[in-house]
C-alpha cells in the first residue's frame, strides 16, 4: 500500500501557527497532524505501508522534509518528497507524485483526522470516505444507489444533491489507472471552477465501469482553523484516555496543582499552583504557574503565568503573563 499526502497549501486559516511550520506538522494531542493521519491509516490498512509520498510546497525547507521522511520511516515505509509549485487543484496535486501512483493507493489530504473501527477491503475498485454534514456546499459530495454504490460525484454543489461529504480519504485498487485519468484531465485542460479536480477523474473512472463505494468513519475531525483544531485535540485526548494510554509523563513536576483528565502532559513540565485540564495538551519543557489551563494546545518550551486560558493554541518558546480565555499565539512570542 502507498499513501499519497497532498499538503502543499500555506495553511492561511491557521496563522500565526503556520508562519513557522506547515499546517500538517502542527501537533495535535502530542503528534503532528500528518503523523497521526498516517498512523491511523496504517491501522485500517490491515498490512504495512510500503511508501508515504508527500506533496509539499517548494519553500517548506530541508528540516520539514527530514521530519516527514522520519514519520514514514517510523512505520517502516519509504518516504518520498514531491513539490507542487502552483495551487491548481486536487487532481494536479496528486499528479505531482505520479511516479508513486501504482498498485494499491490511499490518497489522504493532510487536515483530516478520523476515528474508525474497520479494516480496508482492498478487493474493491475504490472507496471514498464520507460523512453526513448539515451544510454540504463547501464540500465535494457523493450520491449512492440502493446497492450502496456511488452514482455521482459533485464538487461543492450550489444546490442540494446529497449530504454525504467527501472527507478527503480515497482508496484506489489500481494506482496506474488513477494516474492515467488524472493525466487525461491535465492533457485536455479539464477544469472545474478554475482547477483540476479529483472528482472529475472519479466521474470518468465510474463511467468506464469502476465501482466506488462509500466508506464511513465513526468520527470525522477537522484541523482547518484554530477552533476546530482545539476541538479535535480534545476529542483525540478522550480517545486516548478511553484506551488507557499514559497521559502524564513521569518527569512532570507538580506543586499544589491539579491535573484533570483527559490531559496530555509532556516531558520535564513544571506545574505550580495551577489547574490543568480537561482537554489540555502541554508539550515538553513547559512551565505553568498560578494558572487555569484547559481546552488548549500549548507547544514546547513555553511559560504561562497568572493566566486563565480556554480554547487556545499557543506556540513554542512563548512567554505569556496575563489573563485571557481565548488565545492563538504563534512561536517565539512574549506577552506580559
Amino acid at each position: 500500500m502507498k499513501i499519497i499526502v497532498p499538503m502543499a497549501g500555506m495553511g492561511k486559516r491557521m496563522r500565526p501557527h503556520t508562519l513557522t511550520v506547515p499546517k500538517p506538522l502542527i501537533p495535535v494531542a502530542g503528534k503532528p497532524i500528518v503523523q497521526k493521519i498516517i498512523e491511523d491509516l496504517e491501522k485500517v490498512c490491515g498490512t504495512g505501508i510500503e511508501e508515504v509520498a508527500y506533496i509539499i510546497g517548494p519553500t517548506f525547507g530541508e528540516a520539514v522534509e527530514k521530519q516527514l521522511i522520519a514519520v514514514a520511516e517510523k512505520l517502516g515505509a519509504k518516504g518520498s518528497i514531491y513539490y507542487q509549485h502552483e495551487p491548481l487543484g486536487t487532481a494536479h496535486a496528486i499528479m505531482c507524485a505520479k511516479e508513486s501512483l501504482d498498485g494499491n493507493v490511499l490518497v489522504v489530504f493532510a487536515d483530516t483526522l478520523f476515528k474508525a473501527d474497520f479494516t480496508l477491503d482492498r478487493s474493491k475498485d475504490g472507496i471514498i470516505w464520507v460523512q453526513k454534514v448539515d451544510d454540504p456546499k463547501p464540500f465535494g459530495v457523493v450520491k449512492v444507489n440502493e446497492n450502496n454504490v456511488i452514482t455521482d460525484f459533485v464538487e461543492k454543489p450550489e444546490h442540494f444533491v446529497s449530504d454525504l461529504a467527501i472527507i478527503g480519504i480515497y482508496y484506489f485498487k489500481d494506482g496506474l489507472n488513477l494516474r492515467s485519468e488524472l493525466q487525461y484531465l491535465l492533457d485536455n485542460d479539464v477544469r472545474e471552477k478554475g482547477e483540476y479536480q479529483l472528482t472529475n477523474a472519479l466521474e470518468n473512472m465510474k463511467a468506464k465501469g469502476l465501482k466506488f463505494e462509500p466508506g464511513k468513519v465513526t468520527e470525522w475531525l477537522d484541523c482547518g482553523n484554530k477552533n476546530s483544531t482545539v476541538y479535535t485535540n480534545s476529542r483525540i485526548l478522550h480517545f486516548m484516555n478511553e484506551a488507557g494510554q499514559v497521559m502524564v509523563d513521569d518527569s512532570v513536576e507538580t506543586v499544589s496543582s491539579q491535573i484533570i483528565q483527559p490531559s496530555l502532559i509532556g516531558k520535564n513540565v513544571k506545574i505550580t499552583r495551577s489547574v490543568i485540564g480537561p482537554n489540555a495538551t502541554i508539550a515538553d519543557n513547559c512551565v505553568i504557574e498560578n494558572s487555569i489551563v484547559g481546552n488548549c494546545i500549548i507547544q514546547s518550551n513555553t511559560k504561562i503565568s497568572n493566566a486563565n486560558i480556554d480554547n487556545a493554541m499557543i506556540g513554542s518558546f512563548v512567554v505569556y503573563n496575563g489573563e485571557a480565555k481565548d488565545l492563538s499565539v504563534g512561536d517565539f512570542t512574549t506577552i506580559q
